[in-house]
């Protein structure tokens, strides 16, 4: 029994698993009250408060270090790396620290696995951080020099998928061709080219489709016309983009599940602003059909909103299903990704990168 503990923090909370090797015995959601956060300057600050509440918790389930053969956190803001599993060393924590890349929760995952590394001399791992970059160099090229196109999506829960997918196919991941649609709070659509990921919105920064809360790729001109306009502050723009964009300017709710009771309720307009976001979703999955160039060996839905089989996922199968195979993973298991990718390492399946 390989016996491993992810860590997932996030910005109010943090998410705890125990695996033996592909079976979760444990796990458990940390919350943090803002009264608790509020003293702490820096994301890097709430360390050694984070830390403390992940060790109660094994104390208070009777697991003990020392038991475990692994450690691996999610991976925070890094400079792009390629997609795989990572040792945390050194420089990758004090830069994360130092938030050289910008602060988030997530940079606290290597952090704290850390710790426990030097506790029982037994590895700490990162798996698929956001920022993995595999964009061929011509998906990075925009209309104008000043812009890039940035790598910047659901790498954990994406390649995860695709790995279950290819598993299913009894083929390896390195061996297929996906398009996979992350459909949770932001929306990513990835071309998985045999193992890499060479084409993908920018998730993140208003790239792709609109989502629950962030607006997606919007009219340039208009764009910059509001942000000139004296109505709002560089804030209220960016919030915008991300926070207070997709359902939530239109519907008031970042909820799907909200949306959906609306449109059962016989809401029309919810209904139509919701079929949009199935339509620019699909768009979104057409368009990854160039760079696989029409090989493709499944479509995969993933993410939350992947378990509304009565409107989201039909209306995309609807549109897209005459390209290729649908496959469908509700959800976003960051624990299990994690746990799994650590897993292949203590196995011998894979071998683990370096970050320098």
């Amino acid at each position: 029994m390989l016996k491993i503990l992810a860590v997932n923090p996030g910005s109010t909370s943090t998410k705890i698993a125990i695996f033996n090797n592909e079976e979760e015995i444990k796990s458990q959601t940390l919350y943090h009250s803002a009264e608790e956060l509020k003293d702490f300057k820096n994301i890097a600050d709430q360390y050694a408060f984070r830390l403390e509440k992940i060790m109660d918790f094994l104390e208070e389930s009777n697991h003990s270090l020392s038991d475990f053969a692994a450690f691996v956190g999610r991976g925070g803001l890094i400079k792009p790396v390629q997609g795989g599993t990572y040792f945390v060393n050194e420089t990758m924590v004090q830069e994360l620290r130092m938030a050289k890349y910008g602060e988030h929760a997530s940079n606290l995952g290597a952090l704290i696995v850390n710790e426990f590394s030097k506790l029982t001399g037994k590895p700490a791992f990162i798996v698929d951080p956001v920022v993995v970059d595999e964009m061929d160099d011509i998906a990075r090229i925009s209309g104008h020099p000043d812009f890039q196109r940035r790598s910047i999506f659901h790498a954990l829960n994406q390649k995860a998928v695709a790995r279950k997918a290819a598993s299913i196919l009894e083929k390896r991941y390195e061996e297929c061709n996906f398009i996979v649609a992350h459909m949770g709070g932001g929306v990513s659509v990835g071309a998985h080219k045999k193992g890499r990921v060479v084409d993908v919105n920018n998730a993140l920064d208003g790239d792709g489709p609109f989502s629950p809360e962030r607006s997606g790729t919007l009219p340039l001109t208009e764009l910059i016309d509001l942000c000139y306009s004296g109505k709002y502050s560089f804030e209220e723009m960016k919030k915008k983009i991300k926070g207070e964009g997709g359902l939530v300017a239109h519907l008031g709710t970042n909820n799907a599940i909200e949306v959906q009771k609306m449109i059962d309720n016989g809401d029309k307009h919810a209904e139509l602003v919701y079929h949009a976001l199935a339509y620019q979703i699909s768009k979104w999955i057409g368009r990854m059909v160039v760079p696989l160039e029409g090989n493709i060996d499944a479509i995969i839905l993933t993410g939350g909103m992947a378990y509304d089989t009565r409107y989201m996922v039909r209306w995309i199968k609807e549109k897209v299903s005459y390209i290729a195979p649908i496959m469908v993973f509700p959800g976003g298991r960051e624990e299990e990704a994690l746990a799994m990718g650590a897993l292949r390492i203590l196995r011998g399946e894979e071998k683990a990168k370096n970050y320098i």
